[in-house]
């Protein structure tokens, strides 16, 4: 007698292949959602259509509907799209490091990673998020809450880690909030084509977020105060 039954045995491991229809209809539904992001953005979602996002999409006016029963139907899906790539993203990231990374360096890739999030390709789905959370239902708020704690929930062990050394002097929880609050309206001010480079901007929040290594004299704090100059960590 077998172990399992013959047709699981012989199924096929790993996710079905997609028919070339079923391909076609994903591109376009993802055309669609980075259209409606773009727009959401840019006019506001109460002043978008369906037509005119149909139209940026390539579509037909009523095929939006084909894919999402209603516009907020669809403003939720472009919220939802985000954080699920978001969240992607982050556990990339994540992976990448080794296992014995400081907590430090581990915040500051969480950091550096976020702000791609904000303002790199397809990010107008934060920007909606930010100006348009009123626009869901209940029901839909919960349901981009739900993604939106799975993302942020992720730095809370990091963050513990700095609080239990002394680095961080805020509560983690209190800390999260800080952090995610200065990090997302990063979309309304950073230059892409100014000085600031991503990698600089994640490190000047850690030196902001987190206190120096060791002690400080209480004079070079002052002086630090007086003229604006950040401390450099020594190298010797």
């Amino acid at each position: 007698m077998t172990d399992a039954p013959v047709a699981l045995k012989n199924r096929p491991r790993g996710r079905p292949h997609k028919s070339a229809s079923d391909r076609a209809l994903n591109a376009r539904r993802v055309e669609l959602l980075r259209q409606a992001a773009r727009l959401f953005r840019a006019q506001g979602y109460a002043a978008s259509t369906t037509r005119e996002i149909a139209e940026a999409a390539g579509m037909q006016s009523g095929s939006p509907f084909y894919y999402f029963k209603s516009k907020g139907a669809l403003l939720c899906e472009v919220m939802r799209d985000g954080m699920e790539r978001a969240l992607r993203s982050q556990e990339h990231a994540l992976r990448a490091l080794d296992s014995d990374t400081a907590p430090r360096t581990q915040l500051q890739v969480l950091i550096r990673q976020h702000l791609e999030v904000c303002v790199g390709a397809d990010a107008d789905f934060i920007p909606v998020m930010l100006l348009e959370w009123r626009a869901l239902s209940p029901a839909q708020r919960a349901r981009v809450t739900a993604q939106k704690d799975q993302y942020e929930g992720i730095w809370m062990p990091v963050l513990s880690a700095l609080h239990a050394s002394g680095a961080l002097q805020v509560e983690p929880h209190i800390a999260r909030l800080y952090i995610f609050g200065a990090l997302n309206w990063a979309v309304r001010w950073f230059d892409p084509s100014g000085r600031l480079t991503l990698d600089d901007m994640a490190e000047q929040a850690v030196h902001l977020f987190l206190r120096e290594d060791g002690p400080v004299d209480p004079s070079d704090k002052a002086r630090r105060l007086a003229t604006g100059r950040h401390p450099r960590r020594q190298t010797e």
